[in-house]
């Protein structure tokens, strides 16, 4: 699984004309699920998110978790995260786990990071085209990776 972290003042996601969903302080979370990919990978991002100490302390240094801000987390699926564009000028989406298996893990992070932070995690929309607007906070981004098969 990839993901990119991002710290954010505030971060929307809509899809459709009726679809809108915001938090405020927080972290946007774009997530990839990769070809062969298990829940075990979904239990080491959901901690990973929730657990990742990148709010500053009252001394102004990154030693607080969106948990211990009491932050909201906006989970957003991102298949493009496995895209390959090292050959040719289109990128190949090969690495991404198919519809079927990608699904129930990303679910399953959203699911474990909510049990992690206490209270439910906010989503955008499995398999639409979304809009997402954030405002980014330092700026603060960072990728994850799972490590090599846990």
């Amino acid at each position: 699984m990839r993901a990119v972290v991002q710290r954010v003042v505030s971060a929307s996601v809509a899809a459709g004309s009726s679809r809108f969903s915001e938090i405020g302080r927080g972290l946007l979370v774009l997530l990839g699920v990769a070809r062969g990919d298990t829940g075990t990978e979904a239990e080491w991002m959901s901690r990973k998110i929730a657990q990742l100490r990148i709010f500053d302390d009252e001394a102004g240094r990154m030693n607080l978790s969106v948990r211990d801000t009491g932050g909201d987390i906006l989970l957003v699926s991102q298949f493009t995260l496995y895209g390959d564009a090292s050959r040719g000028n289109r990128p190949g989406f090969s690495g991404s786990a198919d519809f079927e298996i990608a699904r129930p893990l990303y679910e399953s992070v959203l699911h474990l990071t909510g049990l992690q932070l206490g209270r439910p995690v906010t989503a955008g929309w499995y398999g639409e085209a979304m809009q997402v607007a954030l405002i980014n906070d330092g700026p603060v981004t960072l990728i994850l990776d799972t490590p090599q098969r846990l």
